[in-house]
């Protein structure tokens, strides 16, 4: 990982009390019910900033959707609302988006349309006296080798020349494809009981270590929980949003200005 002069920062001012870090919402026009509860949330907007880390959208298939006639197709209509949302906090307070495994093709468009920074992965968040690593979490979880294979292609500039050269439709089906072809992949994983790879401990500890970080915050693994990363650091693992699951995952980590933190579980909503 990069030294700490490199990373991208986060100076809290004194005026935050509050930051709120979620990942993994996964919007998509298909899944009214985590749209609504999202939607709600921000419009509450009860955190002095947010920090998205990661997988805010099922899929993100180029800024030109928010262009896009938005009669043309339901997800694009949806994407733009979910951006126009966006655009309305952050007329309230900061909003700070990570690329995901998903919407790694979020780009300066949508930035400025919805009135966010990008921020790289990892990023440090510098509040009161304590200093927080976010990380999407992907990048390290190394056991995964066709995945990071994967991974390192997309990122690449000539695969994603070559996939934004494409036609806006053609790009809508093969996300939705995808979408297909990642759900049928979970049950088969979950059926033969084989577990979702993890981030690496000791990669995770040397990121966090060469900053100087109180520990880290992430997503990706739809794992959350608390891990202890050497003798004082933390690891704690954002959850995914469902609202259809039983009980709703609809979860927020809120950190506060002392170094204190606490998971939120948010209401569900009624779709519009």
């Amino acid at each position: 990982m990069s030294g700490p002069a490199l990373l991208d920062r986060i100076d809290a001012p004194p005026s935050w009390q509050r930051v709120d870090c979620v990942s993994d919402i996964h919007l998509h026009a298909q899944d009214p019910e985590t749209a609504a509860a999202w939607h709600a949330y921000l419009a509450a907007a009860p955190f002095d900033a947010l920090c998205i880390l990661g997988d805010l959208f099922e899929v993100w298939v180029g800024d030109d959707v928010l262009t896009a006639d938005p009669a043309a197709d339901p997800e694009i209509a949806f994407m733009q609302r979910a951006v126009a949302a966006l655009a309305t906090l952050a007329r309230r307070r900061p909003v700070y988006v990570m690329h995901g495994n998903r919407d790694f093709l979020l780009g300066e468009g949508f930035a400025a349309a919805g009135g966010v920074r990008l921020l790289a992965d990892p990023a440090v968040l510098a509040f009161g006296a304590h200093r927080w690593l976010l990380s999407h979490g992907d990048a390290w979880c190394v056991a995964d080798r066709d995945y990071q294979g994967f991974r390192a292609q997309v990122r690449g500039a000539a695969w994603q020349t070559a996939f934004l050269a494409r036609p806006l439709a053609d790009r809508l089906a093969q996300a939705r494809a995808l979408r297909q072809r990642s759900q049928q992949h979970q049950t088969a994983q979950r059926e033969a009981g084989v577990a979702p790879a993890d981030v690496d401990d000791d990669a995770a500890e040397q990121a966090v270590a060469a900053v100087g970080a109180t520990g880290l915050i992430h997503g990706h693994t739809h794992r959350p929980g608390t891990h202890r990363l050497g003798t004082t650091a933390l690891r704690l693992v954002l959850s995914d949003w469902d609202a259809a699951a039983q009980p709703p995952r609809l979860q927020a980590l809120c950190l506060d200005r002392h170094g204190g933190w606490q998971v939120r579980s948010l209401p569900r909503a009624t779709p519009a």
